[in-house]
């Protein structure tokens, strides 16, 4: 069974390729990204929004 659905690979794939051409922004600031990690996770987040099959984001475990 595959991680992520087709919808979120295309969404991730176009994130990709705008962070290669140097147009692709952070949300709130709108600075330019260049980390493939952050493209990473762009794509993923506007997947979710699309309602795309993407596992939930992991929460921080908070130490006691």
């Amino acid at each position: 069974m595959a991680k992520y659905g087709k919808k979120a690979s295309e969404k991730i794939e176009k994130a990709m390729k705008e962070r290669k051409k140097g147009t692709l922004k952070s949300g709130r600031s709108g600075k330019k990204v260049t980390s493939k990690k952050q493209a990473i996770a762009i794509g993923l987040s506007q997947a979710r929004k699309a309602g795309a099959k993407v596992p939930r984001k992991k929460s921080s475990s908070k130490k006691k």
